[in-house]
């Protein structure tokens, strides 16, 4: 079988990514009949003036060949006589700089373009960065447009020049760069006539030659649980695919994080008996004895691999979403899915000095390095020494959208030494002994809904009926627990993290606790659900801003229109109304009682 080679195209928007590779495949014969024929008939109506568009043969969405250019990654399969080839052609914009990343991590070369008549520009840089990021060591850059550039070697000369500098910055194995026309077809499959100064190989040439680099240090066996095979009470097998080394019948192994040993007593791979299994294989794994084994262990022959809860991390960042100190999301490491924190933002790197540059948060398409915090200790290894391991995404909890990619770069020891300690005398025991359920009362609205007069009202009524509360009301805990904070988003993302802390503490201690917080983020209240958990009870007093801003208790809405409060909810800043809130209450059409009532009647069904 001939020897595979995965490669990305790359770089700035309109550098003819789509064009050169529709042209090497053109080139080189590797379309049908059909493919050519309405590649043929699609350009009359294009936009080149009738000539062959070879970016139609990579560009299949009607908004790309609307607008020329690509907007998703596009995969193309071929084949030569000397390799194997899987391209991914990805778009250059920046706003669609998660799709370029998503490819890069596929690749094994990076095929960066850059136009001639532009030189090396800030997505060149940027893309360079995202694929040594994901691992790539191999770099080839094109210079495309040559024949805009008039052919002069000049051009190419100054532009590699400043390419050979840039790519000093970054781990690599191989790097060159090649001067082209992807329009005319000059130097992809067929050397140039009109660029007689270049003695290099061709696009093609080079690709098919180039001798590729193992992604991968790692030599000890390494196999990510995905799933746990009981088809009956006599047989039990570990699955997955194998990412790194070699493993025999009677080979010990450890599983982590739980560090048991068993030997393996049955290898199957493909559904047939096997004596040995090597990397890249999806395989089932039996072992002579019962240990503590699931999906997100992973089973390890040779060095130990990292175990621990708080590590450094390298990260693109995708959301639209600003990334902000104290958020929680889903992290994705191998098989493994877990709650994790962002604790601190080290710094942000630019993509054109790659200089160090201290900052609270990072806008989209930033790349960052951050100390993450998971909820449970996991496995994991640094990225260049294991991919299966060391590479990361982080899943927003509230929309499902992938927030970031990223690298680990060590592990952090900050909480080694630290175990929760569990109590004998346990929350349900404290609930018994008081009488009641404990739940956190999460009231949220705008300034002047009500908020605070409700939950105070509520908690007499509780206390009178003997329950036992704890009111914890937003101007009292910034004026104590939260005076360090400012009202920048992180910092408000944090006022609420440490509210919601303590309200679970409480919780713990058998309490009803009231909020009473404008909290007008959603990610903040998800955030405060996730640590709460399921005695969290949102309700939002979902009185109008007219009406809110009519009462002006505190005056704080006139300041706020008149510019003396820089930030306010409602008026300056957004507030984000709850989609789902358990209980929803509009304080402008009823009284207070009334309001305490219809609270006191939707309670029942949570507490």
């Amino acid at each position: 079988m001939k020897e595979l080679l995965k490669f990305i195209t790359c770089g700035s928007v309109d550098d003819g990514k789509s064009t050169l590779i529709g042209h090497m495949l053109y080139d080189s014969k590797l379309l049908f009949a059909d493919q050519e024929r309405a590649l043929e008939l699609e350009s009359k109506v294009g936009s080149t003036d009738g000539s062959l568009d070879y970016s139609l043969l990579l560009d299949g969405l009607m908004a790309e060949r609307e607008q020329g250019i690509t907007i998703d990654v596009a995969y193309r399969y071929f084949t030569t006589s000397k390799r194997s080839f899987i391209v991914a052609d990805t778009p250059g914009h920046e706003e669609y700089t998660r799709n370029m990343a998503v490819g890069a991590s596929f690749a094994d070369v990076a095929v960066i373009l850059l136009d001639a008549t532009k030189g090396v520009l800030v997505q060149t840089r940027r893309h360079t960065r995202i694929c040594s990021l994901m691992g790539i060591r191999d770099f080839v850059f094109i210079v495309n447009k040559m024949d805009l550039a008039g052919y002069t070697e000049e051009t190419f000369r100054s532009i590699k020049k400043e390419l050979e500098q840039f790519i000093q910055n970054f781990p690599y194995h191989s790097m060159t760069v090649i001067p082209v026309s992807a329009t005319i077809g000059d130097n992809i499959t067929n050397p140039s006539e009109t660029m007689n100064w270049y003695q290099g190989p061709t696009l093609l040439a080079y690709l098919e030659d180039l001798e590729l680099t193992s992604k991968s240090s790692e030599e000890d066996f390494i196999l990510p649980i995905q799933r746990v095979s009981r088809p009956n009470h006599t047989f039990r097998g570990f699955q997955g695919q194998v990412e790194a080394g070699s493993l025999r019948l009677g080979d010990t192994v450890t599983v982590y994080p739980s560090g048991e040993q068993a030997a393996v007593s049955r290898l199957l791979a493909a559904g047939e008996e096997t004596e040995e299994i090597v990397e890249g294989q999806p395989v089932t794994v039996c072992l002579d004895k019962e240990i503590d084994c699931s999906r997100g262990c992973v089973m390890v022959k040779g060095r130990t691999p990292e175990v621990g809860n708080m590590f450094r991390v390298t990260m693109l960042w995708m959301d639209d979403v600003p990334l902000v100190e104290g958020k929680e999301y889903m992290l994705k490491l191998g098989t493994k899915k877990i709650p994790a924190r962002i604790v601190k933002i080290e710094y942000k790197i630019d993509v054109n000095t790659g200089e160090q540059i201290p900052v609270t948060q990072v806008e989209k398409n930033g790349i960052v390095v951050c100390s993450v915090l998971t909820t449970e200790k996991i496995v994991f290894r640094k990225f260049s020494e294991n991919e299966a391991l060391g590479g990361l995404i982080l899943i927003d909890r509230i929309t499902n959208m992938t927030s970031a990619c990223g690298v680990i770069e060590q592990a952090l020891k900050h909480f080694d030494n630290l175990t929760w300690q569990d109590s004998d005398v346990t929350k349900e025991i404290r609930e018994k002994r008081l009488g009641q359920k404990a739940a956190t009362l999460w009231f949220t609205g705008l300034s002047g809904s009500g908020k605070s007069t409700l939950a105070n009202a509520l908690e007499i009524q509780l206390t009178a009926i003997g329950k036992h509360t704890m009111l914890l009301d937003g101007d009292n805990i910034r004026m104590g627990l939260n005076r360090d904070l400012g009202f920048s988003d992180e910092d408000r993302t944090e006022n609420i993290r440490r509210i919601a802390e303590v309200a679970k503490l409480m919780n713990d201690a058998g309490l009803i606790v009231l909020t009473s917080f404008i909290s007008p983020f959603k990610q903040d209240r998800e955030l405060a659900r996730s640590i709460i958990g399921e005695d969290f009870v949102e309700i939002y007093v979902n009185t109008p801003l007219e009406e809110c801003e009519r009462r002006d208790v505190k005056g704080l809405y006139k300041k706020a229109r008149k510019g003396e409060i820089p930030v306010f909810t409602g008026i300056s800043s957004p507030y984000e109304a709850p989609e789902q809130p358990e209980i929803q209450i509009d304080t402008s059409k009823c009284s207070v009682e009334e309001a305490m009532e219809q609270v006191m009647k939707a309670l029942k069904d949570y507490m």
